[in-house]
């Protein structure tokens, strides 16, 4: 079912599953992160250890999104007041050019 919340996840190209969390708690799931309470537990400590990391003296958390890669799918994790939206995306991987 789509909600407000997360119909734009869902329009995600090459989206694997997505997860909505605030304060800790899964919102909204889907996909390969669908009930993934451990994902969503290691994220929002992630989280929470980045904001640590204040290069400026502000209110506001000091970067919009963050991007964890890996080899063949990456976590982007997108803060939005209380809410963190994270997407898996799968990675296209491109072969070297020989020359």
């Amino acid at each position: 079912m789509t909600t407000a919340l997360t119909q734009g996840l869902e329009r995600i190209p090459d989206q694997l599953g997505y997860l909505v969390i605030s304060d800790g708690a899964v919102l909204a799931s889907s996909g390969d992160l669908e009930n993934d309470e451990q994902t969503a537990t290691i994220l929002s400590e992630l989280v929470a250890t980045a904001c640590g990391l204040r290069l400026q003296r502000g209110h506001d958390p000091p970067f919009k999104r963050l991007s964890v890669v890996f080899g063949e799918h990456s976590l982007l994790v997108t803060v939005s007041g209380q809410k963190l939206f994270v997407v898996k995306r799968q990675n296209h991987v491109q072969e070297p050019i020989a020359v």
